[in-house]
């Protein structure tokens, strides 16, 4: 492992900031020194506050013309050996797509903050969803993984941008915070310590950038200007970057290794966090801000002696099936508020054997704690 301590960029000390500051001060943290982007609420601040930091780290930041030219600009920065992001919302998360394809299949470690809005189309720019979370999985063609984070604090906003960063090194593999406007634009105390753990590009003279006999089946990365001889292309390649389109090997090898190497090491990916799960007869499965909510009417209704219990996802993707499986086998059943349509209930039901419940809001609004706290309380007097 390449993982190191380094200094802040900050004194370590508490602040006062929205989510989307502290997105870019993990960033920054991380080791991040190059930005892309085009503003599009409600991430601009991401943007703004990047622009300025940038100065004190030497930073390179760059306004680009749309969100197309913004994530090919990040693959570009990344392959000449720095740390990129890029942030955006829901319209321009869908022009990325293309770009996120041809860095899954080239390997190219990124990080994309997504802050959700009410979709679809140009939607509500200005109103909390979280609606993005199929087409971050879902988004491009073709078989891939990637990894998203769900934060539901501005503490989460920073400590999981730096974990964002340090998976997609580890893993060489595009990463997202998929954030939502309500996160984003909330402003908490957070803790900023004096040390923050990296993980380091691993890096291996003569080594083929796109294969190896390693078992976790993750590549060394080299850069251009390393002296290494390079091809990057889209097209399916061998281990050395050769264009190989018409040898069906070829290309199931490659496609198996670079999912493979995120289902393999999924048990160290994934993060739940569990609340009073053991006597939970009714369970609410929660993420993002919601789980801010879901919290606080569990806590509300097992002081009224209701046997409720919480298990929110830190990671939506790679999907935490395991231990959905575990709940669904022991819990009555499995509530999931949302404010979508219904997107990670679908996950949820092929894993638990429970019967799962949604609750869906799609009106540019959070689900309050006393909407969660009425549902709960209808499901517990109808068991």
């Amino acid at each position: 492992m390449k993982f190191e301590e380094i200094a802040s960029t900050l004194p370590p000390r508490t602040y006062y900031f929205s989510g989307n500051e502290a997105v870019a001060e993990g960033a920054i943290a991380a080791n991040c020194r190059y930005y892309a982007g085009y503003p599009i609420t409600p991430s601009s601040e991401i943007m703004e506050r990047i622009s300025i930091r940038f100065k004190d780290v030497n930073g390179v930041f760059m306004q680009m013309e749309d969100e197309l030219a913004s994530i090919c600009s990040v693959i570009g920065a990344v392959w000449a050996g720095a740390k990129a992001m890029t942030a955006t919302s829901g319209p321009g998360f869908s022009l990325m797509q293309e770009g996120i394809g041809y860095a899954a299949l080239t390997e190219t470690p990124l990080v994309i903050v997504n802050i959700q809005r009410a979709g679809p189309g140009t939607g509500q720019a200005t109103r909390v969803a979280s609606g993005d979370l199929m087409q971050a999985k879902w988004g491009s063609h073709g078989d891939y993984h990637i990894i998203a984070l769900s934060p539901w604090s501005v503490q989460e906003m920073y400590d999981q941008t730096i974990e964002a960063f340090n998976l997609a090194e580890q893993y060489r593999v595009p990463v997202f915070i998929m954030g939502d406007e309500a996160t984003g634009h909330l402003r908490e105390r957070i803790e900023v310590k004096a040390k923050v753990k990296v993980f380091n590009r691993i890096k291996k003279l003569g080594a083929p950038p796109f294969g190896t006999d390693q078992v976790d089946g993750i590549p060394p990365m080299p850069a251009f200007g390393e002296g290494e001889k390079l091809l990057v292309t889209g097209s399916t390649h061998n281990e050395f970057g050769f264009r190989k389109t018409d040898d069906p090997l070829v290309h199931s090898k490659l496609v198996n290794r670079i999912n493979n190497k995120i289902l393999n090491n999924q048990e160290r990916i994934i993060k739940t966090e569990s609340y009073h799960l053991d006597d939970a007869e009714v369970i609410v499965v929660s993420y993002g801000f919601t789980a801010r909510s879901s919290l606080y009417a569990m806590d509300e209704l097992r002081k009224e002696g209701k046997k409720v219990g919480l298990l929110r996802l830190k990671t939506i993707w790679p999907f935490a099936d395991r231990i959905i499986h575990q709940i669904g086998g022991k819990a009555k059943k499995i509530f999931v508020p949302e404010m979508n349509r219904g997107q990670i209930i679908g996950e949820i039901m092929k894993y638990a054997a429970c019967e799962v419940i949604p609750y869906n809001q799609t009106d540019g609004e959070i689900i309050h704690p006393h909407q969660i706290i009425r549902e709960l309380r209808y499901l517990l007097n109808n068991m």
